[in-house]
């Protein structure tokens, strides 16, 4: 291989036995950052983490095969044919350590972020980012000391053609920065149950995914809802989902005026604190609300900590509520009808 296409010399001296030993102990940093700072975590996580340590380990094996054969080949110089695979043979072991490099780099931002949200998941987008921008970083480099290509006079040319690339890319790179802002501000995670405000429209939903376009939600009947970023960044967005804040619900019963109010207060209270979903800290009360020339409205609240299971635990409640009350004899007021005729 001609020293003028490729820098042989320079290439020889980055593939070394001390570049090597310094991957392996990248590598060996992810794997005892995961055994002594991830411990507790759940078991998809873990699932998850081994599929990557998998990966890992098929990308070391690469790394070791072909640096291996480097060796052999670099120790061998009077066969012409060696010699000439020899460069080839640098440049297949130089990418393998790319790209372990990059794999392992972006294992640890990955168990980093992990580290810092100890709930369903986290968002990929920062970790591709940062792999994108490493990978493109190393490239550069490789080209310039590999290659000897100077990219200084090549990106200054480039300018008028990034500008010409930006614009057309506009709404992609808005829904890009939007994003990111997104995860830094942590606005959200993933499994979070969040509302978003938009004018006079109302989109709930449970986040599953941020990308670099969208925010990817599954609604409470399972239909799922793609909203791009910048349009998630401009909304108001209410985060249901807070750790150690559970959520509030009510429902509202009416009795007439010869009900047990007190009584009833106490059965409303009792058939909510029986719900297992129902947290008994704070416990569930109920209090009379209004007062009318139809009854008493009595309201029962009561906290919950999955935003998503609302509506099932209601309705456990509301059926269980009624039941005590027709069991305890206490009247409560059903929907009536009233129709009035006109006579002409």
């Amino acid at each position: 291989m001609n020293d003028r296409i490729i820098q042989t010399s320079r290439l020889y001296q980055l593939i070394d036995l001390e570049t090597f030993i310094l991957l392996a102990m990248l590598g060996l940093i992810a794997f005892l950052f995961y055994r002594f700072f991830l411990r507790t975590v759940s078991e998809e996580r873990h699932r998850n983490l081994k599929g990557h340590f998998r990966n890992l380990g098929n990308y070391f094996l690469l790394l070791s095969f072909s640096y291996g054969l480097f060796f052999l080949a670099s120790q061998i110089t009077d066969v012409d044919l060696v010699r000439r695979v020899t460069p080839y043979l640098a440049l297949i072991c130089f990418f393998a350590g790319s790209v372990f490099l990059v794999k392992c780099s972006r294992l640890l931002v990955l168990q980093y972020m992990f580290l810092g949200s100890m709930r369903a998941g986290v968002p990929l987008l920062l970790v591709n980012i940062f792999s994108l921008v490493l990978s493109i970083l190393i490239g550069f480099w490789a080209v310039n000391v590999i290659l000897g290509v100077q990219l200084t006079p090549l990106l200054a040319t480039s300018a008028a053609f990034s500008i010409i690339l930006g614009l057309a890319l506009q709404d992609t790179l808005g829904n890009l920065f939007a994003g990111i802002s997104l995860q830094i501000d942590k606005t959200f995670e993933i499994g979070d149950w969040i509302e978003i405000q938009n004018g006079l429209v109302k989109i709930v939903g449970q986040v599953k995914e941020l990308s670099w376009r969208s925010t990817l939600l599954v609604g409470l009947s399972d239909e799922m809802i793609t909203m791009p970023n910048k349009l998630v960044a401009q909304c108001q967005v209410s985060n249901y989902s807070p750790e150690h804040q559970p959520i509030l619900r009510s429902q509202i019963y009416k009795f007439p005026f010869l009900s047990e109010f007190e009584k009833a207060k106490d059965i409303l209270e009792q058939a909510a604190s029986q719900i297992s979903e129902v947290r008994g800290i704070p416990a569930p009360f109920a209090y009379i609300q209004e007062m009318n020339d139809y009854g008493v409205t009595i309201k029962l609240i009561y906290y919950i900590d999955n935003y998503g299971k609302q509506f099932t635990v209601g309705d456990k409640v509301a059926a269980r509520a009624l039941a005590l009350l027709e069991q305890n004899k206490i009247q409560f007021s059903k929907p009536t009808i009233n129709i009035q005729t006109t006579t002409v």
